[in-house]
């Protein structure tokens, strides 16, 4: 396996480890990626950019989204 495969590869590992720590491992592949797309469309540095990056930064503190304080579950809404 050359660098850069293993790069890639370490990539995608560890993209899917977010899939799973934000509780959508099970979700349909068509909705997350969709989700994407629209994240991908805010503008760095956006009211919206920032509070889904603080989100993000607290789910990283904690095990798991199981775990994250009733304060952050308000916040996660994936309906």
């Amino acid at each position: 396996m050359t660098a850069e495969r293993k790069r890639d590869a370490r990539e995608k590992f560890l993209l899917g480890g977010i899939v799973v720590k934000a509780g959508l491992s099970k979700a349909d592949r068509a909705f997350l990626l969709g989700g994407l797309m629209e994240m991908a469309r805010l503008v760095p540095g956006s009211a919206e950019h920032r509070r889904l990056r603080d989100i993000g930064e607290e789910a990283f503190k904690t095990p798991s989204l199981t775990n994250v304080s009733s304060h952050l579950k308000e916040k996660v809404r994936w309906a």
